[in-house]
Order: C-alpha cells, then sequence, then structure tokens
C-alpha cells in the first residue's frame, strides 16, 4: 500500500542558512520533526568535534536532517513537474521520510563514540524506526507498512534502487547538504559548488539516478568540492586531536567500569553504554549535553588519566602533533617504550594518525553498471541515450579518483614531553623538536 500523504492546511517554512527556506506540506512530515526522536537531533553537533578547530562548527544534525529532506523534495517535486516515467510517483513519501529520519540514529560526538562502542548509527536508526517510539507511532498511523519501508531504504535492501539512491549514493541529498551547510558553519569556500545545476541536471533513469552529461562539469565542481573539505576540515589535524582525545575518554572509561572501579558520578543511560546494555530508551537519552556534564564530573575522579582526558577536552589542551610520511613501526615502537620510562602511558599518551579518504569510489572494469552495489557510481546519460561512468568522461574526475593521500600524524601531550625531554635521547628529543 502507498498511501496518498495527508496535506496540511497551511504550509510550513523553516528559515534556513543554506537553502533560505525549507517547506513542509505533508501532514506525516510535520509530525514527524516534531517527535521527541527527532527534536534530540538538536542536541547533537553535526561535525562532531570540529566546534574546537572552527568555532562556527555548532550546526546539528537536527538542521542537516532538515535539508537532506529539502533537497530530496526539491529532486522529487523536479521529477514530477518533468513528468518521467521512471520516477516511481507512489514513493514520495516514504522517500521523504528516510531522507529526513536517516540521522536520527546518531548518538554524541557521531563517529567516535561508534569506533570505541563499535555502534551503528543506521541500526540504530532502523531500531527507533522499528520499536516503541514516537516516530513509529507517527509512521505506524499513515500506515501500518511505512516504517518498515522507511527502515528498508535506510538499510540500503528497499525494492526500489532509485529510492535508496537519493539518500545514499557518490551524490546523494545527505551528502550536498552537508558539503554546503559544513563550509557554511566552519567559513570556508571549499565546499560550495552549484547545487542548483545539479538539480537540474539530474533524471530518474531504468531504475537509477543519473546525469545529464551536459552537467558533468557541475558534478566535476560537487567532487572537488568534497575533496577539498576531507583534506581541509574534516581531516584537520586538530579536529583529530580532539577526536582522538574522546575517543580516549570512552576508552578510559569503558576499561575503568569493566574492571570494576567505582565513580563518583554515573547516570544509569551512561551505565548501559559502558555495560554494552543499550536499549533504545536509554540510547535516545545520550546525547551531548548529557556526555559533557560526566566529563565535568569524571574532572573530579580518582583515576588521574581520565581526570586529565576529561579536562584535555573540555579545557581545549588537546595533544600536540609531529608529521612523519611514512610509516616506522620501529621507531614508533621505540618511542612507547620511552614514553613509558618517563611515566606517560603508552597506551593513551601516543597516538598514531593516518586520516585518508577516496573521494570518489571508483567504478570498476567488468562490474555492471547497474549492480546494486553500497555505492553506486555516478552516471552520465549521453544525448543517445547511453551511461557512462564519469571517470570515464572526466579527467578531473579520474585525477583524483582513489587517491589515497596523507601523512602519519603522531600525537601527545606536550607538556610531561617537555618537563621529561633530558631523560630522552638525542634523536628522541630532535623528532619531537625538544633539542636545546
Amino acid at each position: 500500500m502507498n498511501p496518498s500523504p495527508q496535506s496540511l492546511a497551511e504550509e510550513k517554512v523553516f528559515k534556513d542558512p543554506v537553502h533560505k527556506y525549507i517547506y513542509v506540506q505533508d501532514e506525516t512530515i510535520w509530525n514527524l520533526i516534531n517527535t521527541r526522536e527527532f527534536q534530540r537531533l538538536r542536541r547533537i553537533r553535526q561535525l562532531g568535534t570540529s566546534y574546537l578547530t572552527f568555532h562556527g562548527a555548532e550546526h546539528s544534525r537536527f538542521s542537516h536532517s532538515l535539508g537532506v529532506y529539502e533537497i530530496t523534495r526539491k529532486i522529487i517535486s523536479q521529477f514530477e513537474r518533468g513528468g518521467y516515467t521512471d520516477w516511481p510517483k507512489e514513493e514520495r513519501l516514504v522517500t521523504l521520510c528516510a531522507a529526513l529520519l536517516h540521522d536520527v540514529g546518531h548518538g554524541p560526538f557521531s563517529h567516535s563514540i561508534e569506533q570505541v562502542f563499535e555502534t551503528n548509527h543506521e541500526e540504530w536508526t532502523c531500531r527507533i524506526l522499528r520499536e516503541n517510539t514516537e516516530i513509529n507511532q507517527v509512521l505506524s498511523e499513515c500506515d501500518p507498512s511505512l516504517p518498515e519501508r522507511v527502515a528498508a531504504v535506510i538499510c540500503k535492501t528497499y525494492h526500489q534502487p532509485i529510492v535508496v539512491s537519493l539518500i545514499s549514493s557518490q551524490m546523494d541529498a545527505d551528502r550536498m547538504d552537508y558539503l554546503l551547510r559544513d563550509a557554511y558553519f566552519t567559513g570556508v569556500n571549499y565546499g560550495t559548488f552549484d547545487l542548483e545545476r545539479i538539480l537540474r541536471v539530474l533524471r530518474p533513469y531504468q531504475g537509477r539516478i543519473v546525469v545529464k552529461e551536459s552537467g558533468m562539469h557541475a558534478v566535476e565542481d560537487y567532487l572537488m568540492s568534497r575533496y577539498q573539505m576531507y583534506w581541509q576540515v574534516y581531516f584537520h589535524p586538530v579536529t583529530r586531536s580532539s577526536e582522538i582525545i574522546l575517543r580516549q575518554i570512552f576508552r578510559r572509561a569503558t576499561e575503568l567500569y569493566g574492571g570494576g572501579y567505582t565513580f563518583s558520578w554515573m547516570i544509569e543511560p551512561l551505565r548501559h553504554l559502558l555495560e554494552d546494555t543499550l536499549d533504545v530508551e536509554n540510547y535516545l537519552l545520550l546525547d551531548e549535553a548529557l556526555m559533557q556534564t560526566a566529563f565535568t564530573q569524571w574532572l573530579k575522579e580518582e583515576d588521574a588519566l581520565l581526570a586529565d582526558l576529561c579536562a584535555r577536552f573540555l579545557n581545549r589542551k588537546l595533544y600536540k602533533y609531529i608529521t612523519m610520511d611514512k610509516a616506522d613501526e620501529k621507531l614508533w615502537q621505540e618511542i612507547r617504550t620511552y614514553f613509558q620510562a618517563i611515566g606517560l602511558h603508552p597506551d593513551y599518551h601516543l597516538e598514531i594518525d593516518f586520516p585518508y579518504d577516496m573521494p570518489y569510489d571508483v567504478y570498476r572494469l567488468g562490474q555492471d553498471i547497474m549492480d546494486k552495489d553500497e555505492r553506486p557510481p555516478i552516471l552520465l546519460l549521453g544525448q543517445d541515450e547511453r551511461l557512462s561512468e564519469i571517470s570515464r568522461k572526466s579527467d578531473i574526475i579520474r585525477s583524483i579518483t582513489g587517491i589515497h593521500q596523507g601523512k602519519y600524524h603522531l600525537y601527545y601531550p606536550e607538556e610531561p614531553l617537555i618537563e621529561s625531554a633530558h631523560r630522552l635521547p638525542p634523536h628522541i628529543r630532535e623528532l619531537f623538536g625538544l633539542l636545546q
């Protein structure tokens, strides 16, 4: 069953710095926005710890989710105005719901907490859709099958791949919004591209979203913007330092809890997180305000390492870093040994980080371009109705496809290293810039 969405008596409008206005015409979408699970996203930052590097990066998953919904709404409206028969009109509501709700399962500091506790925000999103939540109630009241259908889109198992590709592909509404929004709030120009032009050249074709070949240059601009944003913003070494300290706080707290340590302050949702016994109800109570409250309380813990890590994160006393062009496991082990000798914890006071990203997941020869892979390639639609994978037509995309760039960064606490520099051999002091 594909219900006809109930229109609101009066259209709702959100003023947005990126899209100017966000329009809500469907009652179901409006009701979803007003659920407690969606409102929680106001308390989850979109860019995690990047606000410690770019002070304007305080925007939330809430605003991003609205932006993804708006881009998706514009794309669908264009398809409907154009009368394209390859767009299944009956999928409009499920697509808009998936666009709006795709991030509802994110936890505090998103990817940092996922790495430590091996959670997955998409899995939590699907649980929130399927279990006893206000979101589930709103969707079920519209159509009992809607929660499962929206979850299938987010889990990439939906029977209509064209719907999934609008939310999750090489050039989806999610990526288009976060690049523009993150660039705006960090104050950089790297992430800007011509969104309107891209929207105009998108086409539904044979069950996939493709791009008119005449729009190739707009897509090149978009992919170059993504490439620049990763290296200038997402992989900024100061942000990586704050993420490292955050992960170490979670690691240390988990280690202490598992060892029977008695915390002077603990709250139930956090206890379930450390025990790995979270249910949906307790997961939804976790937000960044709660986490930062915990960090302020843990400043007074008897465990000096946990207290120090919390102080560093809250007061932005981040680890410094040195850069190396290539891996040197022997040297790194030697550094760990010397760190331990001067009273530093080798597992917490030395972190080796190698950031890299593939700005475009290249199509591989021999692969059917209609395969339902997780991130299908960007396809150009020529005037002869033939499809071409974009890197075969674009020298620019081919030049950055599959690039693994980056240097090794060694992160460490500067103050104790300076204090104990006299106990380190000359070549280690030189490496860390501590020679007199």
